[in-house]
């Protein structure tokens, strides 16, 4: 027997765990990582900055699982995000109702695991390009990041892929690594050239996974969303420069 999976079969098995994220400011993609032993409470990550708008504005999100093509609308009081600016990560806890998402998601790499230069991931969102379907991208990693928590990866993020898992086919197995978070294009010459693609870490999630078991609960430990300008209106989408 094979001592490792081929990307057709990684993708096939992590396709159930995939989700599109939309809200007022425009979508992208999200995979689970977690869910409560009676299976009603689900843990969501994301790149922060597709849900830090709607979360500061107690604005709702929608989520769209992939496989199955159920809905749901998450209301500000129904849910709980958890938002690590620092990685541009987040975690959205919530409950999907009588829809019953697929329980034990893939693993994380192991905790303090840092991969080599060199080593190929895989990556999958739904591109703006095509929103509606969920499309697969690799490439070696160029670089580690020190400090900023994640890779340099020889590869593409187009907007829409923010937040969809980054995966390594380890051994028998393959385990999420981290969160696309945007695409660095060259501008040497003035003229937008391939650059490449930026990964955050998994490591705002190892405590999420282990810490809730009802959204009540979340709520409790949420941090108070970032204080804003009282004007009626939202202001002006700003995202981050290149996000995916």
């Amino acid at each position: 027997m094979s001592e490792t999976i081929e990307w057709f079969e990684a993708v096939e098995k992590v396709r159930p765990y995939i989700v599109r994220i939309l809200t007022p400011y425009g979508s992208g993609t999200g995979f689970i990582i977690s869910h409560s032993v009676a299976g009603d409470v689900y843990g969501i990550a994301t790149a922060a900055h597709v849900v830090a708008q709607a979360h500061d504005w107690e604005l709702p999100i929608k989520i769209e699982h992939f496989d199955s093509g159920f809905q749901v609308t998450v209301r500000h009081s129904e849910r709980a995000i958890f938002i690590d600016s620092n990685r541009d990560s987040a975690a959205v806890v919530f409950q999907p109702g009588d829809v019953k998402l697929p329980p034990s998601p893939p693993s994380l790499i192991d905790e303090g695991k840092i991969l080599k230069v060199g080593v190929e991931i895989g990556w999958l969102g739904f591109p703006a390009v095509s929103p509606q379907n969920l499309c697969f991208f690799s490439g070696p990693i160029s670089s580690h990041l020190e400090g900023d928590s994640g890779y340099l990866v020889d590869g593409v993020a187009i907007n829409g892929v923010s937040g969809g898992p980054a995966l390594w086919l380890g051994y028998k197995e393959f385990r999420y690594i981290g969160v696309v978070s945007a695409y660095i294009p060259n501008r040497a010459t003035g003229e937008p050239l391939p650059g490449l693609a930026v990964v955050r870490d998994v490591s705002q999630f190892y405590d999420i996974i282990k810490r809730f078991r009802s959204v009540d609960e979340a709520r409790n430990q949420q941090p108070a969303p970032q204080p804003h300008d009282p004007s009626p209106e939202p202001p002006p989408v700003a995202p981050p420069a290149n996000p995916a």
